[in-house]
């Protein structure tokens, strides 16, 4: 029997800035982190089976098959990695750090969204870049990608969303419905909308769709808060992801809690133990069985702890009953 939840052997020395499942994989990811490494894992083994060190901190990280990896880097590179082979290879960059590295499966591309306030989509074959799509609304904060459909998160709180059979430009802007800076975006997986979370303790729920009635549906909510003798403390959630089978999507903060939520129905689901640090980063796996968390002491709590815990990854086995639309 194969324990509900379990600690990653060999993690990361630094904040842990991506946990990636494998395309259709539950058994295999990568995770990125500030300490330079790429790191591939055989998580039923609980194995590290390669690791890939480079001299910046690597703020992204994705899959273009099973045995491919890309980073995006401090350094502005995007690089990608064979964990058969070992070989490594810059494919090109941007003007300024790449933050946001998404396989487009579509264009059997890779799209990357730098802080120089570009989106680029690269052919991996060639190891070229075919197109550079200006934001002029900010730095990529967060991207997400599904079938044709590419969302963007900006610094100034836009929402960008383009479509990759005609990237001339970008089909909608909007304004994030929240007030305060955005950390994470992720579309539905049936594409009619995104979830996008700030640092102020918040979480929007969108349709793409202008119908007044589908524009009816969204809603914005709390979460990742508590009270304590009257003072309310409010923390980042940084992370989301969906379970793409039922719909149901999973946040991470920095209060070091992850909670499973329902959108349609607007309830909570389920909220595991506390962690002993910040949630940095979280991945279902493509089938949702497996749900990767990436914990990383953050700075921003209000007092630094007497010792700052060491970076972990936990993969845990949700149950129906904790991710299932009730």
């Amino acid at each position: 029997m194969r324990p509900p939840e379990f600690k990653l052997n060999n993690p990361p020395e630094d904040l842990i800035s991506a946990v990636k499942f494998g395309p259709k994989s539950n058994q295999y990811m990568a995770a990125s982190s500030w300490d330079g490494t790429l790191r591939f894992y055989d998580v039923a083994a609980n194995q590290m089976r390669q690791k890939f060190l480079q001299d910046a901190p690597i703020l992204d990280c994705a899959f273009m098959d099973i045995v491919h990896v890309v980073s995006g880097s401090l350094d502005n590179q995007l690089r990608l990695f064979d964990v058969n082979t070992q070989a490594e290879s810059v494919v090109g960059g941007h003007e300024e750090p790449i933050r946001c590295v998404e396989h487009a499966e579509y264009v059997n591309g890779i799209l990357t969204g730098g802080w120089d306030k570009n989106v680029k989509l690269w052919d991996m074959r060639e190891k070229r870049c075919v197109g550079t799509f200006e934001q002029n609304n900010g730095k990529v904060y967060s991207m997400s990608v599904i079938d044709e459909k590419i969302v963007v998160a900006t610094s100034d709180r836009k929402v960008l969303i383009w479509d990759l059979r005609k990237m001339d430009s970008y089909i909608m802007k909007r304004e994030s419905s929240l007030k305060y800076q955005t950390r994470c975006i992720r579309l539905f997986p049936n594409k009619e909308g995104y979830v996008m979370s700030s640092i102020e303790g918040r979480v929007a729920v969108e349709y793409l769709d202008h119908d007044p009635e589908v524009q009816r549906r969204k809603f914005a909510f709390k979460c990742h808060r508590n009270r304590e003798q009257n003072i309310e403390q409010i923390y980042p959630v940084n992370a989301l992801s969906f379970h793409n089978v039922y719909q149901t999507f999973a946040t991470g903060g920095s209060d070091g809690i992850v909670n499973i939520w329902d959108g349609f129905n607007k309830k909570r689901l389920c909220q595991f133990h506390e962690y002993d640090t910040s949630i940095s980063t979280l991945n279902f796996s493509s089938d949702g069985t497996a749900l990767a968390i990436g914990c990383s002491y953050l700075d921003q709590l209000p007092e630094t702890p007497a010792t700052v815990p060491h970076p972990a990854i936990y993969i845990r086995y949700p149950t129906d009953q904790e991710t299932k639309q009730k």
